[in-house]
């Protein structure tokens, strides 16, 4: 990185070539052979904390990055039908043979989805387009691939070195206890997730107390009904959904105890405090805007159209009944908050200039987030190899966190709605997901058709979220001592 450090001090002392710069590196990151030797990770975290230093903005930093990994890919493809049946013969890929076979082996196993999977992966990654060219991979699919899959390549190269050089252009005064909390939430997350993934993973299909579940129902008549008729049948793949069963009925048993200890005790009440106190002592400008941003995912209106376009892309796909499924699933979730909140009637925390009108819990956009990627989880994760799927669920319960600690961090929610709403919408997403079992009868193999899709899903949440954000945000501004009295 020596060599690198007279093009960063060029940089900083000529900030309108940052863009460039940002295209370039991603160009080169996603090239064919390229990105294997060039370090180029290391070169978009550095850039990307210049631009957070000079106030390039997030949205250009973005823009500029997406755009070279959509030219990177699209050249490596072009390059790959030029040299099909060639690639272990041309210069300079002929130097590589081991990183080429692995591409290949990989595209072999994954196809079309290796594109998106690849961004994300190692050392193959520059490679994968390169070989979905020589694999004469339609170029319309590659295209969608290749446009979808950057979005989400974007953030992940680029926000950490952003939020790092933002950081250091505007001093972040964190109380002194905030690490010693963080170690300690981070530690029983982590417990969480061990305990969790373990029991998904007994659940499973030939897991131990699958099997052993599978022995003593089956021993009965009625038992033997109830299995056969709630298993998905794939061919010679026969799969019972206990791990949804499971997860409806220890979600529902731990929202009703939750609901309870909080409408009819005060156990919760000084943690509650204690949580919002401390996360208001955490709000800075630079970190409300992505706040905001992550709470908008889960506003009611978003998700209503986001399930409208899903129910309507399954209808055409001829998957009517996961399409009633998913429109019940999201009427029953709205419905209940609705109720939950009237009927119980807790109040909300003052700590922001425009409070919601409606109750506190339980969390709606908790239960909305939880709902939707819940049920998007189940019904990926279904396509895949047991062993595999707790990726899938690690996966998407990461954004269903960080829509959730949004809203404790904006102070429009305490801690225990969240909580509440996150039980209350994956109780509703397993529920639905056992019930619609018995019609998983084909796997839902993606195409142009469903990228395209999740292109549009994407691009209309982008818009919803960026409409009206700055009025948004004065929204959630927090209230003064002033205020407050």
């Amino acid at each position: 990185m020596e060599a690198v450090e007279p093009l960063l001090e060029w940089l900083s002392a000529h900030p309108g070539w940052l863009g460039t710069a940002i295209f370039t590196i991603a160009l080169i990151e996603s090239l064919a052979i390229a990105g294997v030797v060039v370090p180029g990770v290391a070169l978009l975290f550095a850039v990307a904390v210049l631009a957070g230093e000079t106030g390039l903005g997030l949205l250009p930093t973005l823009a500029f990055a997406w755009s070279g990994a959509v030219v990177g890919d699209g050249v490596s493809f072009w390059l790959g039908r030029l040299f099909s049946g060639r690639l272990h013969e041309v210069w300079p890929f002929r130097r590589y043979p081991s990183v080429i076979e692995n591409g290949e082996r990989f595209f072999r196993r994954h196809g079309g989805k290796s594109i998106v999977i690849g961004r994300f992966v190692g050392p193959i990654r520059p490679v994968l387009p390169l070989v979905a060219g020589a694999f004469a991979m339609p170029a319309r699919l590659f295209l969608v691939f290749n446009l979808t899959s950057a979005v989400g390549w974007a953030p992940v190269y680029i926000l950490p070195g952003f939020l790092v050089g933002s950081a250091m252009a505007q001093s972040i005064d964190l109380p002194p206890h905030f690490y010693p909390i963080m170690g300690i939430a981070l530690g029983i997350l982590a417990l969480i997730y061990a305990l969790f993934f373990r029991l998904h993973y007994d659940l499973l299909n030939r897991g131990r107390l699958y099997e052993w579940l599978a022995r003593r129902v089956n021993r009965s008549p009625a038992g033997r009904v109830i299995w056969r008729h709630f298993s998905s049948r794939r061919q010679s793949d026969s799969e019972f959904p206990l791990p949804s069963l499971v997860l409806s009925v220890v979600t529902l048993t731990g929202f009703i105890l939750w609901t309870l200890i909080v409408v009819e005790t005060r156990m919760l009440g000084d943690f509650d405090q204690a949580t919002a106190s401390f996360f208001q002592t955490l709000r800075h400008p630079l970190i409300d805007p992505v706040m905001v941003g992550l709470t908008r995912l889960a506003d009611v209106r978003l998700l209503t159209i986001l399930f409208m376009i899903a129910a309507a892309a399954l209808a055409f796909r001829r998957r009517s009944m996961a399409a009633v499924h998913i429109v019940i699933a999201g009427t029953a979730t709205a419905a209940l908050v609705s109720l939950l909140k009237v009927s119980l009637g807790v109040p909300r925390p003052e700590l922001v200039l425009v409070p919601p009108e409606s109750g506190a819990y339980p969390s709606g956009h908790a239960a909305g987030i939880a709902l939707v990627l819940g049920l998007s989880a189940s019904f990926l994760a279904r396509e895949y190899h047991g062993r595999h799927r707790w990726m899938i669920y690690a996966g998407f319960s990461l954004p269903m966190l960080a829509v959730s600690l949004s809203r404790v961090y904006l102070g429009v929610h305490w801690f225990s709605d969240v909580v509440g709403g996150l039980m209350l919408g994956l109780m509703v997403s397993g529920v639905t997901r056992f019930s619609y079992s018995r019609h998983d009868q084909s796997p839902m193999r993606p195409g142009s058709f469903t990228l395209a899709t999740l292109a549009l899903m994407a691009g209309v949440a982008l818009a919803y979220v960026a409409t009206d954000f700055t009025e948004a945000a004065q929204a959630f501004s927090p209230v003064t001592a002033t205020e407050a009295r």
